[in-house]
Order: C-alpha cells, then sequence, then structure tokens
C-alpha cells in the first residue's frame, strides 16, 4: 500500500512539474525522454528496495540508486513551487477577467516561457550539486583545526594535540584509493592521540572486515581509543535471533581491537605526561529523539576524581545536551559526531552556516560552548543514505589544548 501511494504521489509530481519543460519546447521526443528517465529512476529504486532485500542494509547500489531518486525528484519539487505560484497568479488574473467581463481570453492564460525558464535555471543547481556531491563530494576529506583554552589543563599538556574522526560507516566505501588517503592525512597530522567517535560500520560487522588493513594503519603516540555508535549495535537489521545479533556487535569489537584500537565501552583511561595526566571517558551510544541509550556516564567515570582534566567521547551530541554540560564533575570537552551534517548545506566561514540538521539538534557541526565546556561534533569520515556531501565535507578534525594564559 505505501509503495502504491509513493508511485502515485511520484507520478503527480512528475507530471505536474514537466509543466515548466513543455512551456519551453514543443518538440515531440522531450515528453518521452522525460517520462522514460523518471521511470527509469522509479523502476531501479523499487527493484533495490524491494528485491533486494527489505532490510536497511545501506550498500552502494542502493545508495546510488537512492541518490540518483534525490537528484532528479528535488528538482521537480522545485519546479512544483514555480509552478504553482504561476497557476496560482493566472487563476486569479482569469477571474479579474472574467468580473471585468471578458471574453477574448481564456480563463488561465499560457504559461509564461520566463517563468519557466527560471525555474529550470534554479531546479539545476540542487540537481547539479547532489551529482557533484555523489561524484565527488564525499571524498573531499577537510581537515578543521581549533585551539581550545582551559584554565585547569594540566602544564604537561599545554598543547597536547587529538585528531578526532566519527561515523565512519564503512560499508558505504567504493574506492579504497580516497579512503587510504584519508587515512593517511589523518596520520599526516601527527596528533599525541587519535579519538574516533562512533558509527564504525551500517549495520554489520562484516562491513569492516576489508577495510581493517586500512584503518589499522591510524597511528598516534598515546594511541588510537574509539567508542560505540547507534549503528554499531545492529539495531537496524533484521536479525534471526537475539543471539546473532549479539555475536555481531561482538565481533565488531573484536575487529576494533584487532585493530590496535582501545574500544571504550563506559569506561576510562588516563593519559600521562610526566607526574601530570588527563582523563578519557568513553561512553556507549547515548542518543535523544529514540537512539540507544546504552551509555552510562557515571559507571564511565567510575575512579575519576573531580579535579581531573576531563575529555569525554560521546556519539550523539543530544548526549552532551542533555546530559553532560550540565554534570558537576565537569567534563572539560567532549567530542561527538552522529549528525554528519545532515551531508548537506551551506558553510562560508564567518558569513552562513546552514544546515537542515540544525532543526534537530542545537549541536551539529563544529565547536559550541557552554559554562565553560566544550563539544566538538565532527561532520563525519563516511556518508549514510545519500551517498554524497554537498556543502558539508567529510571531517578530520585536529583540537589542541591550551592552558589559558592570564596577563595582570
Amino acid at each position: 500500500m505505501r509503495w502504491v501511494i509513493f508511485i502515485a504521489v511520484y507520478i503527480l509530481v512528475d507530471i505536474y512539474s514537466f509543466q515548466a519543460i513543455r512551456a519551453l519546447t514543443k518538440s515531440s521526443w522531450v515528453p518521452w525522454l522525460y517520462f522514460l528517465i523518471s521511470a527509469a529512476v522509479l523502476a531501479g529504486l523499487f527493484y533495490e528496495l524491494s528485491f533486494m532485500g527489505t532490510g536497511k542494509m545501506m550498500q552502494p547500489p542502493k545508495l546510488y540508486f537512492f541518490g540518483i531518486f534525490l537528484a532528479v525528484f528535488i528538482p521537480k519539487l522545485i519546479l512544483i513551487i514555480f509552478m504553482f505560484g504561476e497557476d496560482i497568479g493566472r487563476f486569479f488574473v482569469g477571474l479579474f477577467m472574467k468580473v471585468a467581463g471578458s471574453r477574448d481570453t481564456a480563463f488561465m492564460g499560457s504559461r509564461r516561457k520566463f517563468v519557466s525558464t527560471i525555474a529550470l535555471g534554479i531546479a539545476a543547481i540542487p540537481f547539479a550539486s547532489l551529482i557533484y556531491g555523489m561524484v565527488q563530494g564525499k571524498y573531499n576529506y577537510k581537515v578543521l583545526r581549533y585551539v581550545l583554552e582551559f584554565d585547569d589543563l594540566p602544564d604537561a599538556f599545554d598543547g597536547y594535540t587529538l585528531t578526532q574522526l566519527s561515523d565512519i560507516h564503512c560499508g558505504s566505501f567504493d574506492n579504497k584509493h580516497k579512503v587510504e588517503y584519508a587515512v593517511n592525512l589523518a596520520n599526516e597530522q601527527k596528533s599525541d592521540v587519535i579519538l574516533f567517535t562512533g558509527d564504525l560500520v551500517n549495520n554489520i560487522a562484516d562491513e569492516i572486515e576489508k577495510w581493517k588493513p586500512t584503518f589499522s594503519k591510524l597511528k598516534a603516540r598515546d594511541g588510537v581509543f574509539s567508542v560505540l555508535g547507534n549503528h554499531d549495535y545492529g539495531d537496524y537489521m533484521k536479525w534471526n535471533s537475539q543471539t546473532e545479533k549479539k555475536e555481531n556487535l561482538d565481533r565488531l569489537k573484536d575487529i576494533q581491537r584487532e585493530m590496535g584500537w582501545d574500544l571504550l565501552l563506559n569506561e576510562n583511561r588516563y593519559i600521562k605526561r610526566k607526574d601530570q595526566k588527563i582523563a578519557l571517558v568513553g561512553v556507549e551510544n547515548w542518543g535523544d529523539h529514540g537512539f540507544i541509550k546504552a551509555g552510562d556516564l557515571d559507571k564511565a567515570s567510575e575512579g575519576i576524581a573531580q579535579s581531573d582534566f576531563k575529555i569525554l567521547m560521546s556519539h550523539d551530541p543530544s548526549h552532551w545536551q542533555e546530559k553532560v554540560k550540565n554534570d558537576p564533575r565537569n567534563f572539560h570537552l567532549t567530542l561527538s559526531g552522529h549528525t554528519h551534517g545532515m551531508q548537506f548545506g551551506v558553510e562560508i566561514p564567518g558569513v552562513v552556516k546552514w544546515s537542515p540538521i540544525q532543526y534537530r539538534y542545537k549541536n551539529w557541526a563544529g565547536v559550541y560552548e557552554e559554562f565553560g565546556r566544550y563539544i566538538n561534533v565532527n561532520r563525519g569520515f563516511g556518508y549514510l543514505g545519500y551517498p554524497g556531501r554537498v556543502g558539508i565535507w567529510p571531517e578530520i578534525t585536529v583540537i589542541q589544548l591550551k592552558k589559558r594564559q592570564h596577563t595582570v
């Protein structure tokens, strides 16, 4: 039934948006080409989602069909906005002419070519952007650097650097060379520690198997630490049993350890310099908006003193907003991911920072500060759903910790 409704809406959108094209050309082959492309996109999407498995296992073929669907469908919605606006204008003009007693013109006048031309020109922007995002944007890695100052940072850690990665989603990758380039880029930052904040896979542990040699290359002086994200638990798959699901999660945990990563499961570690130390705290996923709440901040903080400088790894930034920022134990810096910046938006430093995801998450990309406590939300290393990125590029974060200097 859902497919019937979806196809009906799709056809109505197709027919209505075609009016913009019909106003510009009377060629007989254009309608055939237009509807042939639309039918092919719909058939491909239907085939991938219905006959290639109904689970939410997002692999490259499904991702690309979905991406092409978005690239074709979203511009049509823009065309509809223009066509509907023009139809409203045509209706009221026609109504006025009828009331005025005019009999020389039709009630609804013909469409204007310049309106259709403008509509098609604007619709071409998201079409080209979404195609670019699939071809180039998804591997357009950016290194973003921040310097954060703290009053109580131990002197031995003044200048300490960390590299944060998040949301690898290795099941989506289709270009080994690009991924290896990004791993090398992360290593080239020569940070003291590398921290991964969850969502290594889309759904199942097997996704990471062929990428183990690549991500095993991540190295830092104080090691590579990780936590789990919501996708790592296998909650979006249909399992034959809870035992099978548990075995999948256990395997994913083992793989991270085999890669040389220290997976923190509601645990903490101390990083030491000389006779000083900072605490690294890692919680399992805790998410608002219906996501799994396996994170236990109390358990993860056992043995840590109130006065210790703390870095918290928590996949979902809603955890910081709901629980962490007001916690009396004072978690100085929280590192999160999860949002991907929705893989779509506009960012011009100092001018504009916008993505639709901001209407769901208050903290969705970059560094935020409240009560003297910081959170960095990494925009993600990989991609999921739409197989690309537009304006919100894959990110490698480098954060330098500095002791705040007070002037007299």
